[in-house]
């Protein structure tokens, strides 16, 4: 996993191919945890993460963001208590890319991404605190 967790994406065009089935076959070992799913005949990379209350859930959902918004690559988050899922396909090309396999190393196996849970945890709790005087 160290040589995609190095890799950058790269500006995909409408008429870039997909990866191949042996090239998804070379790249899935080294992201075994994620799972490869298929909606409305596109493949995708999907996985849930686990936590123990909404605030860390959506701590992780806003730090992916962030680095979803630096790499230029997005994925669909869905945050819910407790756990958020990811989910990574290349919507230009309506299939996966090898950008894809690249962001899923990007995201730990437990927590928010390294160096940003505690940025976007102090968010969530300076965001209660708010809340809580607009309360009072």
């Amino acid at each position: 996993m160290g040589a995609l967790r190095e890799m950058r994406c790269i500006a995909c065009r409408s008429d870039a191919p997909t990866v191949t089935e042996a090239e998804i076959a070379e790249l899935q070992p080294q992201v075994s945890e994620w799972e490869i799913v298929e909606q409305e005949g596109i493949k995708k990379l999907s996985r849930v993460f686990r936590f123990d209350d909404f605030a860390k859930a959506l701590a992780f959902t806003t730090a992916l963001g962030e680095l979803a918004e630096e790499e230029a690559h997005h994925p669909t988050l869905l945050t819910e208590w407790g756990r958020t899922t990811v989910t990574w396909w290349t919507h230009k090309i309506k299939g996966l890319h090898r950008n894809d396999f690249i962001m899923t190393t990007k995201a730990p196996s437990h927590g928010a991404p390294p160096g940003r849970a505690s940025s976007a945890m102090g968010r969530c709790n300076r965001l209660r605190a708010q809340v809580r005087l607009i309360r009072a």
